[in-house]
């Protein structure tokens, strides 16, 4: 099916990732973990330790359909990264389904890539989502073309939910 690119770090949320993944898989998906180095990323609970399969250098947004970014302190971390910024702001130019969850959109504000668009995301980071000039909604899942956003761990269910739309909507329109 979709091939989804992941970006994280030390300090995921470990069920921001987990339960989402596992369902992506479920369905068929295949995800590429990718951060700035290769090394196994540990959860910030400490429950989970995902190794990485690919450095950001070596990948490309065009071989990828999708992309996935679970929160916890792991997006502030990557968006100091120019290659992250890059790639991820690459991923929503080419209108490919975008994910994120919790403090995920952070590398979004950072890429520049919100402005005019609805989203989410934990309450801590709202106010930076709104500088960045997106449309802020206090609500468990916010759909905006192909961009899927949450806030917190509660809100998983629906995230995924609203992602596997999106994701075969985006599926369907490149075949």
């Amino acid at each position: 099916m979709s091939k989804i690119a992941v970006l994280m770090t030390d300090m995921f949320e470990d069920v921001e990732y987990t339960d989402p993944a596992q369902s992506f898989i479920d369905n068929g998906h295949e995800l590429t973990v990718i951060s700035t180095e290769k090394k196994e990323v540990k959860g910030k609970q400490g429950d989970v330790s995902i190794q990485v399969a690919k450095t950001i250098d070596q990948v490309n947004p065009e071989d990828f359909d999708a992309l996935f970014i679970p929160g916890g302190f792991s997006p502030d971390i990557l968006r100091g990264d120019d290659r992250i910024v890059a790639f991820a702001g690459k991923m929503v130019y080419l209108r490919k389904p975008v994910f994120a969850i919790c403090h995920g959109p952070q590398i979004l504000v950072t890429a520049n890539v919100l402005n005019g668009r609805s989203v989410t995301g934990f309450k801590s980071i709202q106010m930076d989502l709104q500088h960045a000039g997106a449309n802020v909604f206090d609500e468990p899942v916010v759909v905006c073309g192909n961009l899927v956003t949450s806030r917190q761990p509660d809100d998983i269910p629906q995230f995924i939910e609203q992602s596997k739309k999106v994701l075969k909507q985006g599926v369907e329109a490149h075949v």
